[in-house]
């Protein structure tokens, strides 16, 4: 059975791409993931890039953070503060920009 997780693309204003995940990434849904983050990245104007927002995400395993490694050219992500710790350990926070959600 698939952990819960809800997904959903949006255009801003400024044409930027915004991909919200909602509840818990882990092995059971990363296919669901995967596949939403290569639609909005080819979707994405050039240049700018897609932002993740992963502050209503609680939990994430290491076959989530591989796959935003796979996509760390294309994306920003905004995260749950408590999810701060494993994407900096994990070394994510190097290759891409990460902001801790609430800290604009």
């Amino acid at each position: 059975m698939a952990t819960p997780l809800r997904l959903r693309t949006d255009r801003r204003e400024d044409g930027s791409t915004v991909l919200t995940a909602v509840g818990e990434l882990d092995l059971s849904n990363i296919a669901e993931f995967s596949e939403a983050i290569d639609a909005a990245v080819g979707d994405r104007v050039d240049g700018v890039p897609l932002q993740i927002d992963l502050s209503s995400v609680d939990y994430l395993d290491s076959g989530a953070i591989n796959v935003l490694f796979e996509h760390a050219d294309a994306i920003d992500v905004v995260a749950n503060p408590i999810l701060m710790s494993v994407l900096t350990v994990s070394g994510l926070t190097d290759v891409v920009s990460v902001k801790p959600a609430g800290s604009d």
